[in-house]
C-alpha cells in the first residue's frame, strides 16, 4: 500500500497549479477510501521551496500592487493576492501531512481535508479572475506563508500554533470587513466566494487549535502560556488587532487567549 507521505510529497513537488489541485483532490479521495497507509520508517526531507509555477514573480510585500475594491481591476488584483495565499495554503496543508509522521490518523484526515478545501478555494478565486480576462501569475506576489513553514518545520506544536492560529487566523479578522466592502461595491459574485472561503477557514483554524492543544497535552504544557511564548519568540511580540472574537472563538481560541491578545 502506498504511503500518504509519499503521495503528499509528490503533490507538494508539482509545479502546475491545476495539476496540484487535481492531485490533491485524488490524494484526499484515496485516503478517505483507505487506499493509503500512514506507516513510514523514513524521515521527512527538508523542502526549501515547494513546487510552484514560474509566475507569479515573488517580491517583497511592499512591492505587491495595492488592491482597491472600488474598481474591477482592483478586485482582480485582490483576487490574485488571495489566490496566491490559497495556493500556498495547499502546500502548507500537504506539508503538515508529509512532515509530521507520528500523529494519530485523525490528524492526517483533518489536514487532508484542509488541503482539499484550499484547492477548492484556489479555483474559486482563479475562476473569478479568468471570467474577467486575468490569470494566476499575472501580478507580483510574496512568499511570507512558506517562509513560516520552513521556520516551523521541526516541530508540529510550533507549526500548529503559528500557521493556522496566527497566519490563517488573521484572515478570520479581516475577511468579514472585506466581504462588506465588496457588497458595498456591488460585487456580489466576489463576496459570495469569500463567504465560502471564510466559513471553511474557521474550520481550518479550529483544526490547528485542536492539534496544538493535543501537542501541548502530550508534553504537559499549558496551552495559554505556550502560545504566548511562541508569539514572543517567532512573531517578535504580540499580534496587532483588531481581532474578530466571534470567529476566533468558533475556531478554538479561548476567552483567556483572546484577552491575552487584546491586552498586549
Amino acid at each position: 500500500m502506498q504511503s500518504v507521505f509519499d503521495v503528499a510529497r509528490h503533490c507538494i513537488s508539482n509545479c502546475d497549479p491545476v495539476d496540484k489541485c487535481k492531485l490533491t483532490h485524488q490524494l484526499v479521495s484515496d485516503w478517505n477510501n483507505q487506499l493509503l497507509s500512514h506507516d513510514s520508517e523514513e524521515e521527512a526531507e527538508t523542502i526549501g521551496v515547494p513546487g510552484r509555477p514560474e509566475k507569479p514573480l515573488l517580491v517583497h510585500p511592499r512591492d505587491v500592487p495595492r488592491r482597491s475594491v472600488h474598481t474591477e481591476q482592483g478586485r482582480i488584483v485582490l483576487a490574485h493576492a488571495l489566490a496566491h495565499i490559497e495556493f500556498n495554503a495547499i502546500n502548507l496543508a500537504l506539508d503538515a501531512v508529509y512532515r509530521f509522521r507520528s500523529m494519530p490518523r485523525d490528524y492526517y484526515t483533518d489536514w487532508l481535508k484542509v488541503a482539499d478545501e484550499e484547492a477548492r478555494h484556489f479555483k474559486l478565486l482563479t475562476d473569478y479572475m479568468e471570467e474577467r480576462g486575468a490569470s494566476y501569475g499575472d501580478y507580483f506576489a510574496h512568499d511570507g506563508l512558506w517562509e513560516m513553514a520552513v521556520k516551523t518545520a521541526d516541530d508540529v506544536l510550533i507549526r500548529m500554533a503559528l500557521v493556522p492560529r496566527v497566519l490563517e487566523a488573521r484572515g478570520l479578522d479581516v475577511t468579514p470587513g472585506l466581504i462588506q466592502k465588496l457588497i458595498a461595491a456591488g460585487d456580489i459574485d466576489f463576496s459570495d466566494r469569500l463567504k465560502i472561503i471564510h466559513s471553511d477557514e474557521i474550520g481550518h483554524v479550529a483544526i490547528g487549535s485542536r492539534w496544538f492543544r493535543y501537542a501541548c497535552e502530550q508534553r504537559g504544557l499549558d496551552t495559554r502560556h505556550t502560545f504566548t511564548e511562541l508569539l514572543n519568540e517567532y512573531m517578535d511580540g504580540p499580534l496587532k488587532g483588531p481581532f474578530d472574537d466571534v470567529t476566533r472563538l468558533q475556531a478554538g481560541f479561548t476567552e483567556e487567549e483572546l484577552a491575552d491578545l487584546r491586552d498586549k
